[in-house]
């Protein structure tokens, strides 16, 4: 078998070429995807609301919660932490910390009472007590010397919680649907 390569030169072929390899020219660029690095400094926008049942959240719950039930909250352990985004004006105005949570009535009848306290960014707020059952929402006024920056850690503790049982080896504190930062 030979093959047989013309010399001649005919008209406008030179024109066909150069408009075929354009047009093929995007075809051969997509196959090199951009690639997005997110640095620690560059993560994901933190929320200053955070629904504990939503999966893209999880990031902002650094400890103490556990898996997501019944598509809706998490029980936590003893102590739980969160990192939030203070709102736009909290520098300058401050804002108020709202931690919405049920104390079901098993921790009720077994601990009688409990007791929540949180801090902000290591300053401590007021702690306060539970002696019924029920769904409540622990909220506090954050001055604006602790929200100057772009993030805001929230710890939080209870004085008491249900010790892992046969069933179910967690510590059982409360059930959070929701917490964060409120701009006055």
């Amino acid at each position: 078998m030979s093959i047989r390569i013309s010399t001649k030169r005919r008209p406008g072929a030179a024109a066909a070429l150069l408009v075929a390899s354009l047009a093929l020219a995007p075809v051969a660029c997509k196959r090199h995807k951009r690639v997005t690095v997110l640095t620690e400094e560059e993560g994901p926008a933190l929320a200053s609301m955070v629904a504990t049942a939503d999966p893209h959240a999880a990031a902002q719950l650094l400890t103490g919660f556990y898996g997501i039930e019944q598509n809706s909250w998490r029980w936590t352990a003893g102590r739980f932490s969160v990192v939030l985004r203070p709102p736009r004006t909290a520098a300058a105005k401050g804002a108020t910390l709202q931690l919405k949570f049920t104390v079901p009535g098993v921790v009720i009848d077994k601990l009688k009472a409990i007791s929540l306290s949180a801090s902000v960014n290591g300053s401590a707020l007021s702690p306060e007590s539970y002696t019924q059952a029920g769904e409540f929402t622990y909220t506090r006024d954050i001055p604006a010397n602790l929200l100057g920056g772009d993030a805001a850690k929230v710890d939080f503790s209870l004085d008491k919680t249900m010790p892992p049982a046969a069933g179910d080896q967690r510590e059982l504190g409360v059930v959070v649907s929701t917490v964060g930062l409120e701009g006055k």
